[in-house]
């Protein structure tokens, strides 16, 4: 089964809408045909502008005038990305920060959708994207990891089969049957990454959640990030340049949301380095 989700105009070209929800959900949940081409991405040059409004009220004005009259101003985060990325492969996304990297996981991830181009995403996908941030603050981490693996296109049975080895795997002792809105937020991502750990996924995206947690659940995520990547597709965003350059086998440098480079992790990010290097020169001889 081929996932292909197109904008244009605002719409999104299917057969019907009710072909659009049932795409939305396979995006996340995968289907039986998922392994004919499993763990590969495409992107026909994506672009994705966002609308800054000027005045509190320009939004209204532009919902009931919009037709006449545009009220905001485009603020483009991504421009002509085009990459592939194949079944199997580390792929990781480098960049300063406001580059456009976490906004292109977000597009992959059915997230946010592109204001132009098109894109494809093949197999089930496990976003560690903003960990926690659509959990229920009033149920306990047990309940949110049950909905949680649920969205992720594991059955009844399968989550209960794997309900303990999350809370395990999450290491939260008597937390887990305690309200998150008690977490800290080493705890939340502790339960989101748990959930993604299980969720037998063929692609993980992964952004920055490594940069969350104390130094044990970092190793953690990190040897599970190592043994996934021997069989599994990745694409990750990290600023931790020699873990990328070390499980990676390709890399994509984001600058003000154009692809600068793509390529051999190592040459990548020594070009990355040493561009970073000179502006920081010259910005220390500015102000001197």
């Amino acid at each position: 089964m081929q996932f292909r989700r197109v904008r244009a105009g605002g719409l999104f070209r299917r057969k019907d809408a009710w072909q659009d929800f049932i795409g939305d959900l396979d995006l996340f949940q995968g289907g039986p045909g998922d392994i004919r081409r499993l763990g590969k991405h495409r992107r026909d040059r994506i672009g994705k502008a966002f609308q800054l409004y000027a005045h509190q009220n320009d939004q209204l004005k532009q919902v009931l005038f919009g037709l006449w009259k545009k009220f905001y101003t485009d603020k483009w985060v991504l421009n002509d990305v085009n990459f592939t990325v194949e079944k199997g492969e580390h792929v990781g996304v480098i960049g300063r920060n406001g580059a456009g990297k976490t906004t292109l996981l977000q597009i992959l991830c059915g997230i946010t959708m592109p204001t132009k181009g098109t894109f494809e995403v093949n197999g089930r996908v496990a976003p560690i994207l903003a960990l926690g941030s659509a959990f229920d603050g009033l149920l306990t981490g047990r309940e949110n990891a049950r909905i949680g693996a649920a969205i992720l296109g594991l059955s009844c049975k399968e989550v209960d089969a794997r309900i303990d080895s999350i809370a395990a795997f999450a290491d939260i002792g008597q937390f887990f049957e305690q309200p998150m809105r008690t977490y800290s937020m080493g705890m939340v991502s502790r339960v989101a990454f748990a959930i993604c750990a299980h969720a037998d996924a063929d692609i993980m995206i992964v952004d920055e959640a490594l940069s969350v947690g104390d130094q044990l659940f970092q190793q953690k995520c990190e040897r599970y990030i190592k043994e996934f990547s021997r069989n599994g597709t990745i694409l990750m965003v990290s600023h931790d340049l020699n873990f990328v350059g070390d499980i990676c086998d390709r890399v994509l440098w984001l600058e003000k949301g154009v692809v600068r480079d793509m390529g051999e992790p190592r040459r990548v990010i020594d070009a990355y380095r040493a561009a970073m290097h000179a502006e920081g020169e010259s910005q220390a001889a500015g102000a001197a």
